[in-house]
């Protein structure tokens, strides 16, 4: 939970006239807008970060819980906190491609995400959803996931609006841990 707290402007020389607004600073997203960590090309062995997160440990790779054909994990830029995405292990860029085991796991999964967002987080509702293709916005066309995204009474602001910046009041390591203690187990 965060606190209310008062800051003073911070003076730096130099740099102009020196106003009241607070800056939050998130160089991370750099990494981000600039396509860092992006496929080079659509097979698997091209740099597919859903290929190769399954190889890490949870923790490294922020993996809240696996199954035999999918697994769960957070997004590194998520649109709210707790966002997970439910990934196939299999390279495959279209929900049609699934097998049925997978397509089965794939709807277990996020019913269990839901699940646990809610006694983590007390989630009100969901965004949940698939990004088929660079035309529909998916950020790694080539491997297919499915988005959970927790959603609160209030948690719009002016910040993503105005701002084009979303505050997240828990580290990814904090949010991971707190979603694998929570995942239910049947």
């Amino acid at each position: 939970m965060l606190h209310s707290m008062t800051f003073e402007p911070e003076h730096q020389n130099g740099v102009g006239t020196q106003d009241a607004f607070q800056r939050l600073w998130t160089p991370h997203r750099m990494a981000y807008i600039q396509g860092e960590n992006k496929p080079s090309g659509p097979e698997a062995g091209d740099g597919c970060p859903f290929c190769s997160i399954p190889s890490m440990s949870d923790e490294e790779g922020l993996v809240v819980a696996r199954g035999r054909h999918v697994y769960a994990v957070l997004n590194l830029y998520p649109y709210n906190g707790g966002h997970l995405m439910v990934v196939p292990y299999r390279h495959v860029a279209d929900y049609t491609q699934l097998d049925t085991g997978e397509t089965v796991e794939l709807a277990e999964l996020t019913k269990r995400a839901m699940v646990a967002l809610r006694t983590a987080s007390g989630a009100h509702g969901f965004n949940i959803g698939m990004n088929q293709g660079a035309a529909a916005g998916a950020g790694i066309a080539a491997h297919l996931h499915q988005h959970v995204v927790p959603r609160w009474g209030g948690d719009t602001n002016f910040m993503p609006v105005v701002g084009h910046t979303k505050v997240l009041p828990q580290l990814l390591a904090d949010t991971r841990k707190m979603l694998a203690d929570a995942w239910p187990t049947d």
